[in-house]
């Protein structure tokens, strides 16, 4: 396996009496985008500020590989977008724009020249020489976004990046982080939203109480930790849908029907067994959403600590 972009490697931190981090392992590689989940107070804003020099940790190490570098984190090769805003509110948006891309050690023909490229694909050009202040917040949102990539980071931390975006601007965010993985970047994704997180994280990390509580590729997680779900829309009679095999809850409401398959049952196998009074309009089977594997995990997490 190729050397990861980011390597931490057991990090703790406490605060007087609190254990905010707890032995905490994980890497990014070169050209994937991490998921970095947990609820309020889990532990996940202490760690990303030891990752990016603002704490540092009491015990383990954090280092970065950039081609032939490999020591502490270089920060004009990376990117933070913060949960909360750093900009400037009476400087324009071109001149904070420029300024933070010359402190990533860009000149400034070359940051002003970036800088409209990344406004114009945000339909920000006509705004640049406005105060950030006079901003909406999903412009402002989309602003800081853009001081964390105009550099083109080699590792890139995002805080809650949906923050303030409508949906278009939200789908329009997805396309340039799966851009920049793809281009090579190493992305550190932190968000509440559950369904953002499973359209783009090729691994995830779950922290809760400071500790690690899920770590790998998602869709083994999802094998792991949860059965098929069938979901159905349907004309006909349901008599005997729950008495078919493999079947271990069903709910049924109007033409819907949804069952979760008893764990190791086989979605074809169940699928072939409709009953033939059944005529299916749509059918999905999946695994259970990240948001329940999350709640699921966290909540026994939580159980067992309280």
């Amino acid at each position: 396996m190729a050397q990861p972009v980011l390597e931490v490697d057991s990090i703790s931190k406490q605060f007087e009496s609190v254990r905010a981090v707890d032995k905490v392992s994980f890497e990014v590689q070169r050209g994937e985008i991490l998921g970095y989940l947990g609820p309020n107070g889990a532990g996940k804003t202490t760690s990303i500020r030891m990752i990016l020099g603002i704490f540092q940790p009491d015990a383990g190490e954090i280092r970065v590989h950039i081609g032939d570098y490999s020591g502490r984190l270089l920060m004009e090769r990376t990117g933070y977008l913060p949960e909360e805003r750093g900009l400037y509110a009476d400087a324009t948006v071109m001149d904070a724009l420029t300024y933070f891309a010359e402190l990533k050690g860009m000149r400034r023909d070359e940051a002003r020249t970036r800088v409209a490229k990344w406004l114009g694909r945000f339909d920000l050009l006509e705004w640049q020489g406005k105060k950030i202040e006079k901003l909406s917040k999903g412009m402002q949102q989309k602003v800081q976004f853009i001081a964390s990539v105009a550099h083109e980071p080699d590792l890139l931390v995002l805080d809650e990046p949906f923050s303030g975006l409508d949906p278009i601007h939200q789908d329009l965010l997805k396309d340039i982080i799966r851009e920049l993985r793809d281009a090579g970047a190493a992305v550190m994704l932190s968000a509440h939203q559950m369904n953002q997180v499973e359209e783009l994280c090729d691994r995830i990390f779950v922290i809760d109480h400071g500790r690690r509580v899920l770590y790998g590729n998602l869709d083994d997680i999802k094998a792991a930790h949860g059965e098929h779900i069938v979901r159905l829309r349907f004309d006909g009679a349901t008599e005997g849908l729950a008495a078919l095999p493999g079947v271990a809850e069903l709910s049924i409401q109007g033409d819907r029907a949804s069952m979760r398959l008893e764990r190791g049952a086989s979605p074809d196998a169940f699928v072939r067994s409709l009953p033939p009074t059944l005529t299916v309009r749509e059918i999905t089977v999946t695994r259970p959403p990240l948001h329940d594997i999350f709640v699921r995990t966290v909540g026994k997490e939580n159980d067992e600590t309280a």
